[in-house]
């Protein structure tokens, strides 16, 4: 009896382990099947997410002014701004507004850092590229029969005037005559930087200018 069971209980714990490995193996196989399925739903979303880019870029092309509802959107989900940098006038939000002359040019863009108007490609591309502002001056020019300034000094004068004319396009549209909007500080800024003043003096904002 002894010899008989000595025998019986390794045939048994053979077959229980065969019976766990089969039981592994099909858990392993479910595991890599719904890994698979993981894999392919993960491409279908990144496939998914791709084209709706493609087609958001599509729009923005087509209609820049369309930007502006995108950070509208975005701001929204966006983590609070972090503490006032040094320098930075309290009515600023995006960290890179700078004091001004006057209380009405007191205006932030009111995006979060990192979605700030001034360092959008887009306002590189269509507001401080210095080929899209001469053709912008010289159309401006045709309309009003004007000619440009030879006087040194007022080339980069005419490119803000330009690119502040610009940037009410690419943010308003067309506001007609009389009709004056401020840009945000941070943006009047940047195009000084790029196009400044050789002594530093500007006119800034003019309510009754048409």
């Amino acid at each position: 009896m002894r010899t008989t069971l000595q025998r019986q209980v390794p045939h048994r714990q053979l077959e229980d382990r065969s019976g766990v490995e089969g039981e592994a193996e099909e858990v392993v196989q479910e595991a890599v099947q719904l890994g698979s399925e993981e894999v392919e739903a993960e491409d279908g979303v990144v496939g998914v997410l791709e084209q709706a880019h493609q087609v958001l870029e599509l729009c923005l092309t087509r209609d820049p002014s369309l930007m502006f509802d995108v950070l509208e959107r975005m701001s929204e989900n966006a983590p609070p701004p972090g503490p006032l940098v040094s320098g930075q006038p309290p009515w600023c939000v995006c960290q890179r507004c700078r004091g001004m002359a006057t209380f009405v040019e007191q205006k932030c863009c009111g995006q979060h850092p990192v979605y700030c108007i001034s360092i959008l490609p887009h306002m590189e591309a269509y507001i401080l590229e210095e080929g899209v502002l001469r053709l912008a001056r010289r159309i401006w020019n045709d309309i009003r029969a004007l000619t440009d300034n030879p006087d040194p000094g007022q080339s980069n004068r005419q490119f803000r005037h330009a690119a502040y004319r610009q940037f009410l396009v690419w943010q308003y549209g067309a506001l007609g005559q009389g009709h004056r909007v401020v840009i945000p500080s941070c943006c009047v800024w940047k195009i000084r930087d790029r196009y400044p003043d050789p002594l530093q003096q500007y006119r800034g904002f003019i309510p009754s200018r048409v």
